[in-house]
């Protein structure tokens, strides 16, 4: 294959990380669900079940965060870096919040903005296997920047809905930041991240089963019922399709756009600055939704979750990804 041409090559190859990705067996697992509901299986995952797997993996992944961090070791340069990826997450979902609530629910338009402002696992995967094919190679802290910023974009989301909300408007803001950190959600996530990193390595290797080994086939339940769900509610989707489809290729695009560029002034490196434009740009459709089926529950995973997973996606691994690289490579 290394015979093509270099330019039919990195076709070839980016057809190669769109096929690896689009058959993980999680994803596969979602659009299982979403079969299940289409033909009118009995297929159900108790409430309790599923209320559960979202609290594993929002501890899972706050506990690896940290852990990550703490291995890494905090340097100026880790904490220039951490500092930016939250204020990325902070900023995306204050700003998209209020285009989003023009035509949507508050409850609805948190949830998507939290979804925006915070991460996709999946595609930081396939970001370091596109990095892979450039050899090149992140630094270890860019995967605690990637779980750091999980937490912020579902602060700002519930600060948001909590603010605007029609039944919450009195409350003061102090109470409403404080609600939000306090939010079980919120504090599992972030307390686990916490815990991670003070965690003897030792003793933290006593879990590791738990937070590690078994975490994709729980994340593949999860989405199994995410799927039964999405596919429920996908009319919510079909509603607002036009509105919702261009919000979820169109702003993707501008914050990983604007982040290679901008990113050059936190780092010079190439692997980190690609990391960062990946992650601004991606939406998550694991750790939010798990937040929000607690925090939020008016808001409709029939419309988030297809919009990060559905349009999102999709279009980072396909487009968003040599475009925001393109962009790095012509700012040096």
């Amino acid at each position: 294959m290394r015979n093509l041409h270099p330019e039919k090559y990195n076709t070839f190859m980016q057809f190669e990380i769109l096929i690896s990705n689009l058959t993980n067996p999680t994803i596969l697992f979602f659009l299982l669900g979403m079969i299940a509901i289409w033909v009118k299986s009995d297929l159900q995952i108790p409430e309790s079940t599923a209320k559960f797997i979202s609290l594993y993996l929002l501890f899972s992944i706050g506990f690896k965060g940290g852990q990550e961090l703490s291995h890494s070791g905090i340097t100026n340069q880790v904490l220039i870096c951490l500092v930016f990826g939250i204020a990325l997450a902070a900023i995306i979902p204050a700003y998209t919040f209020f285009i989003l609530k023009r035509k949507l629910s508050i409850s609805d338009s948190g949830a998507i903005a939290a979804a925006y402002g915070s991460v996709s696992a999946v595609t930081f995967v396939a970001a370091m296997a596109f990095l892979e094919m450039q050899q090149l190679k992140p630094g270890g802290h860019m995967v605690a920047v990637m779980a750091l910023m999980e937490s912020p974009a579902i602060i700002v989301g519930v600060v948001l809905m909590n603010r605007f909300s029609e039944t919450q408007n009195s409350k003061k803001l102090n109470s409403i930041i404080a609600h939000s950190f306090t939010n079980g959600s919120v504090l599992l996530i972030f307390g686990s991240l916490i815990i991670g990193f003070i965690a003897d390595g030792k003793q933290a290797e006593g879990i590791k089963p738990f937070t590690t080994d078994i975490f994709k086939g729980f994340l593949a339940i999860f989405l199994l019922e995410m799927g039964m769900v999405t596919a429920k509610r996908f009319s919510a989707f079909k509603k607002y399709g036009a509105f919702v489809t261009l919000f979820a290729i169109i702003i993707p695009c501008i914050n990983g756009l604007l982040t290679a560029y901008f990113s050059g002034w936190i780092t010079d490196s190439v692997a980190d600055r690609f990391i960062f434009s990946i992650l601004a740009a991606s939406a998550s459709y694991i750790a939010v939704p798990a937040a929000m089926k607690l925090a939020a529950p008016k808001a409709d995973p029939g419309l988030y979750i297809p919009m990060a997973l559905g349009v999102t996606f999709p279009f980072n691994i396909t487009i968003g990804m040599p475009l925001y690289y393109a962009v790095i490579q012509m700012s040096l």
